[in-house]
This record gives C-alpha cells, sequence and structure tokens, in this order.
C-alpha cells in the first residue's frame, strides 16, 4: 500500500501503523486525531509519517483508513470523511463492538458504505496513547472482521491483508454474532474488574485492603487499567448484549451465595472444579494452537 491513514493513534492504531512499517506493507502513514499532543508524539516515535490537519488530508490518497477512536466516534469520523472518501479507498475500524459500527456507518456513508468493512483486533494492553504501542501486538491475535453484503471482496482482502501483514489472524463473524460473544467473554470481565476495583477503592480500609492485595487481585484487576472512556462506550453500544451477560452472571452469583450460606461445600467445590477444567481445556487450546507445526510454520 502506498498510504495508510489512521484515526487515533494509540496503543491500538499505534500498534497498527508500527506493524505494518515493520513488515514493509505501506510506503506511507499519516496520522489524524483530537490530541495534537498524541500526533507530535507519534511522529517523534516514528509511529506515522505525517500529522492530517483535517479529514479531507487524512483519506486523500489513502488505500486503507483505519478508525482506532472509542466507539461512540465512529459516527462522526465517518460523517467528516465521506465527502472526501475517494473511489477505491478502503475504511475500517478497529472498535470493540459491531453492530452499533455498522449502523453508524450506514447512516454516515449512505452510498459509501461499501467501501467500510468493520473488523476488531482481539489485542490490548491496560497501558494507553502512543507510547503504549509496540510492533508485536498483534502477531498471532485474532482480527475479527464482519463483512457487509455491500463490501465487494477485494475490500475485505485488503483489510484482511493489512492485518496478516502485522502478523494476525482472520476469523470471520456477523456483527450479531460478535457481539454476543464479546458480550460473554470480554465486556462482562472488564465491568466486573472495574466493578469491584471501584467496590474496594470506595471502602473506609481501602488503604488496608490494597496493602494486601497481592497476584490473584492483580491478575483478576488488570484490565481495569484500561480506558474508562473507552471501555464507557463500549458497554453502552453493546447494552443489550452485556446486560443479557450481567443478568446470567447475577444469576450465578445468587446460586453460588446460596451455597454459601448453607455451607454446602460439597456443591461449591463442584462449580470450582467444573470451572477449573473448563479453563484447563480453554488454555490446552490456546497451546495448542500456538505451536508450530513440524515444517515451522505458524
Amino acid at each position: 500500500m502506498k498510504k495508510v491513514s489512521i484515526f487515533g493513534v494509540g496503543l491500538i492504531g499505534g500498534s497498527f501503523a508500527l506493524a505494518l512499517r515493520n513488515a514493509e506493507a505501506v510506503e506511507q502513514i499519516a496520522g489524524f486525531g483530537r490530541s495534537a499532543a498524541s500526533l507530535v508524539r507519534a511522529k517523534e516515535l516514528g509511529i506515522i509519517d505525517q500529522i492530517n490537519a483535517t479529514p479531507a488530508d487524512a483519506v486523500s490518497d489513502a488505500d486503507l483508513v483505519l478508525i482506532a477512536a472509542p466507539v461512540a466516534q465512529t459516527e462522526a469520523i465517518l460523517t467528516s470523511i465521506k465527502p472526501h472518501l475517494q473511489p477505491g479507498t478502503v475504511v475500517t475500524d478497529a472498535g470493540s463492538t459491531k453492530s452499533d459500527v455498522v449502523r453508524a456507518a450506514r447512516k454516515a456513508l449512505g452510498d459509501k458504505i461499501a467501501q467500510f468493512v468493520p473488523g476488531h483486533p482481539i489485542a490490548g494492553r491496560e497501558r494507553n496513547g502512543p507510547d503504549a504501542a509496540i510492533p508485536d501486538l498483534y502477531i498471532g491475535k485474532k482480527v475479527v472482521l464482519a463483512p457487509l453484503p455491500e463490501n465487494p471482496e477485494a475490500y475485505v482482502a485488503r483489510v484482511a491483508q493489512a492485518w496478516r501483514d502485522c502478523g494476525a489472524v482472520i476469523h470471520t463473524l456477523t456483527a450479531e454474532e460478535h457481539d454476543r460473544v464479546f458480550a460473554a467473554v470480554s465486556h462482562l470481565p472488564h465491568l466486573l474488574a472495574y466493578a469491584l476495583v471501584d467496590d474496594i477503592a470506595n471502602k473506609p480500609h481501602a488503604d488496608l485492603l490494597f496493602q494486601y492485595a497481592a497476584s490473584g487481585f492483580r491478575d483478576f484487576t488488570r484490565i481495569a487499567g484500561s480506558s474508562p472512556e473507552m471501555w464507557r462506550d463500549i458497554s453502552l453500544a453493546n447494552q443489550a448484549a452485556l446486560l443479557a451477560e450481567l443478568d446470567a452472571y447475577l444469576a450465578q452469583l445468587t446460586r453460588l451465595r446460596g451455597m454459601l450460606a448453607a455451607g454446602d461445600g460439597g456443591a461449591l467445590e463442584g462449580v470450582y472444579a467444573n470451572a477449573q477444567r473448563a479453563r484447563q481445556s480453554w488454555i490446552r487450546t490456546i497451546e495448542t494452537a500456538e505451536k508450530p507445526n513440524k515444517l515451522g510454520g505458524d
């Protein structure tokens, strides 16, 4: 690709840029965003080659545009670039929800909707901003694409190849499937981690509790270090699916509370053992998938 433009040059967008640069998959990378300081820092770090002053400049002559901003900003960004979107330019996103993004894209782009290919890289760190960007963030990680009926195969292939150049593995889901899946395995865990840390922080003896919190608490709550703005937007964007998962989890907690109140150790151990087996099976699946084959490939 000759030019890739990135809206949002923090962890996700910045890592995408660094990975493409390392793969020598692009000649020029341009950046655009709300924070002038972040753009300047991204240029200092070699994440982007140039800072664009306007959306028109950002998309001009671009082969690919990545929107790596909070999902609530998607519609406004797409609206700003639509008048300047040239034929052949493909736009994709990195949002953690897809149904709302698709609705926003249809509203903002109208007859140019075929140029938008929804996507979601399943990777991240609890740090944010350009300084958090790393070139190997996506190596071996899944990227879910949710192509639209209007998307030409060549446009979907361009987005997929860009992520493959970053080292990612491509998966495909519908927008609705995506949101149901990630409500359970990503959005709910973030909500729970934030809730636990907030609960501890608001207790009158919070300092004492944090003093004795160790690796288990750190591991469970690591994701509560992620961007509050981003996760606010994700939670609201996937509200219906997240509420359904939260209600199911509340029912499980009520069930566990009943076991605990009754002193039913056998029932508690049964739940714990089932969870342990399920997690161990999941870990084995991950480790098997990550092992190189006999020919040394991925």
